[in-house]
């Protein structure tokens, strides 16, 4: 198991594996909050707010919900609205330094192409 959490540390996650590649997204929203993201299915992550629940935005299609820390306002992860696309993403700068410095970043043109840069 890997563990992150936000700064505060009342919202950490429990994940079954290190990333070997996580994603920089160029969207304007994914610039902005300056996140890594990592991708998982959802029982793969585990996630424990200690106040009980994380703000949540939405924009766009509102396909997805991107949740962060109520205390500290990190960015800590993103749910599909529909359950059955069965994935989500973790910001992947909480990890603990050593873990993502391990995995392969990929550069995402989600402004525009939404296709890898770096293939």
């Amino acid at each position: 198991m890997i563990e992150a959490s936000c700064h505060c540390g009342d919202v950490r996650l429990r994940i079954a594996h290190a990333p070997s590649e996580v994603t920089d997204c160029n969207c304007s929203l994914c610039r902005r909050y300056g996140a890594l993201w990592a991708y998982y299915t959802l029982g793969e992550v585990d996630v424990a707010v200690g106040s009980g629940e994380t703000d949540i935005y939405m924009w766009g299609d509102r396909s997805n919900r991107f949740h962060r820390c109520r205390t500290c306002g990190c960015v800590t992860h993103w749910s599909a609205v529909d359950q059955s696309r069965n994935r989500m993403g973790v910001n992947a700068r909480l990890l603990p330094f050593e873990v993502l410095v391990q995995a392969r970043v990929r550069r995402l043109d989600g402004a525009v192409t939404w296709t890898y840069l770096d293939e």
